[in-house]
């Protein structure tokens, strides 16, 4: 009987927000797997006596980054860790989207402001800004030339914190078409969603969003499913991902391109793709065994 983890957050007096983890744990026990859901940052757990650890909905892990990477790499030298810790550590910093795009991956143009640097923000079009570290919209807004002041702020909130920034171009498209979630599991697609625009006009960085507004389920072009292989096969050790999220926008020119590479935790919308469960729960249990 395999034991496997299943690594999420400690919601404390709050509900977990994870959907997919109680259908997981029924699923794989259901299966013949001793599976668990703990907390990954619970001090108390042997990592080392489960066959496999999952990382699935650790979402608390961008505020503390570099904790939660040592945290992968200590788990990964005691069993086998899904994805793997380098993964972790490359996709915990989007500066991996420099990687990308130098790998020839059409990828969101990006620029990264370090504490330190000059608040240099675009003066003649409308951009985002949110960190390098970051999940769920955390510290993200967007700006017109006219919330310069207000963007300069946001920027020394985060510098404070020592948290390096990101500046987007914000592409209008998102407003039309939204921004698709492909989700990839045992090396295959597994199923893809759309949902709306994240970053309303005039909403504070520090405003609770909704992550994932007017989520859909959504058939992928060729031309997505392109970009999502492409962006896939330049990741580190591409062989060993057990499961991946590419989230993918139209550029300027209408044509598919990178916003996200999601390597670490993503939400798999198993209640919008019921049909998926079984392909999750195999994939887990072949990695296990």
């Amino acid at each position: 009987m395999p034991r496997v983890a299943l690594a999420t957050y400690d919601p404390g007096e709050r509900p977990g927000k994870d959907r997919d983890l109680p259908v997981l744990v029924r699923e794989l026990r259901a299966a013949g797997a001793d599976a668990v859901g703990v907390p990954w940052d619970d001090a108390g757990t042997d990592w080392g006596g489960f066959d496999l650890v999952v990382i699935r909905s650790t979402w608390d892990y961008s505020w503390r980054a570099g904790e939660f990477v040592a945290w992968a790499q200590k788990v990964a030298a005691a069993t086998r860790l899904a994805n793997p810790a380098e993964v972790v550590r490359w996709n915990t910093d989007k500066r991996y989207l420099g990687d990308l795009a130098a790998a020839g991956v059409p990828v969101v143009p990006t620029r990264y402001l370090a504490p330190g640097d000059a608040p240099d923000l675009p003066g003649d079009r409308e951009y985002v800004v949110k960190p390098a570290s970051g999940a769920g919209a955390r510290y993200a807004a967007r700006y017109t030339p006219g919330g310069h002041d207000t963007a300069v702020r946001h920027l020394a909130r985060m510098h404070e914190e020592g948290l390096t920034a990101m500046v987007q171009p914000y592409l209008a498209g998102i407003d039309v078409s939204g921004e698709r979630a492909l989700q990839f599991f045992g090396g295959r697609f597994l199923h893809a969603s759309r949902k709306g625009a994240v970053l309303a006009p005039g909403t504070a960085f520090d405003a609770d969003k909704v992550a994932h507004p007017d989520l859909v389920p959504w058939s992928p072009t060729r031309d997505e499913l392109a970009v999502a292989e492409r962006a896939l096969a330049a990741v580190p050790e591409p062989a060993e991902l057990l499961y991946a999220r590419v989230d993918i926008v139209d550029g300027e020119d209408g044509r598919p391109m990178l916003m996200e590479l999601e390597l670490v935790e993503p939400n798999l919308f198993l209640d919008l793709h019921p049909g998926s469960v079984a392909v999750v729960r195999d994939a887990i249990l072949a990695a296990a065994g």
